[in-house]
């Protein structure tokens, strides 16, 4: 009787050769713009193994690159090139920022398309920008304007959330789920992204409230009150809201803390700093 084995090919010889070979090209090179290409085909090599040390050292070489010259076509392509980075590593605040500088000068094809670009820039800035930026920079946005429409459930996300139609909202949500466990960048981050607009969503929500009772909010947002109860019960426990429940009364009641309390503390708390670095300074120049 005869077996068999799959044998699958050692897949990081692909990439050892690959940069062997750019190292050799670049050492050949001398125009800074033909040294930026090789870095971009460095930056492709490391996002399609998800090599995160190998993009960082990319990017931060094609910037000192930059410092020599290079035009602005190629910057504008390494800002798409940082933002995937930063939101394949979690960090969609400086994700979001980078995406919303790129969206007129997006050429950066050879990583996705344009509709992608503009699914990942509106995931992005809805956990990461306040109202007023997110209406300025997003909703209102021709770039976005025009193509939103193409992706599935997005436009009805961004738009039902920022005019508070939290039923339609949940909806939506719910069909862009599977488009984000599929991703590639975003899948290992399903969990984490989830919680970040559900926290977004329900703070929104309760800002319009002092108290407000658990079966208006299951109401508003088209659940059971169960639900509400327990996705409530975590976010608090998690320091996500800022928010206490009544189980007895069925009420929600606001405590955010307040902003000018807050000012006032960290105010007091660098005066000590302060206080603290003028004595110890004035100790030494007395010896």
């Amino acid at each position: 009787m005869c077996s068999s084995m799959l044998v699958l090919p050692d897949f990081s010889k692909f990439q050892e050769k690959a940069l062997e070979q750019l190292k050799v090209t670049e050492g050949k090179t001398v125009a800074v713009g033909q040294k930026m290409d090789l870095v971009f085909y460095t930056l492709q090599i490391g996002f399609f193994y998800m090599d995160f040390d190998l993009i960082s050292k990319s990017i931060d070489k094609a910037k000192n690159l930059f410092e020599e010259g290079g035009d602005w076509e190629r910057k504008n392509r390494l800002k798409v090139y940082e933002g995937l980075y930063y939101m394949a590593t979690r960090n969609f605040k400086k994700a979001a920022s980078l995406f919303l500088d790129s969206i007129s000068t997006f050429t950066t094809y050879e990583l996705f398309t344009y509709d992608t670009f503009i699914f990942y820039t509106v995931l992005t800035s809805v956990i990461s920008l306040d109202r007023v930026s997110l209406k300025q920079k997003v909703v209102d946005a021709p770039e976005i304007l025009a193509v939103i429409g193409k992706v599935p459930h997005l436009s009805e996300f961004l738009n039902s959330l920022y005019n508070c139609q939290y039923k339609s909202f949940f909806i939506a949500f719910s069909g862009l789920t599977e488009q984000i466990k599929l991703d590639r960048y975003l899948q290992p981050h399903f969990r984490y992204y989830m919680r970040e607009v559900r926290t977004v969503v329900y703070s929104q929500f309760l800002e319009s409230y002092k108290s407000v009772t658990m079966e208006a909010m299951a109401a508003a947002f088209g659940v059971t009150i169960d639900f509400i109860d327990q996705e409530l019960s975590r976010f608090i426990a998690a320091g996500k809201l800022h928010c206490k429940i009544d189980k007895v009364a069925g009420v929600l009641e606001t405590n955010r803390p307040d902003a000018r309390n807050a000012f006032y503390q960290a105010t007091i708390k660098q005066g000590d700093f302060l206080l603290n670095r003028i004595q110890k300074l004035s100790r030494v120049i007395d010896l």
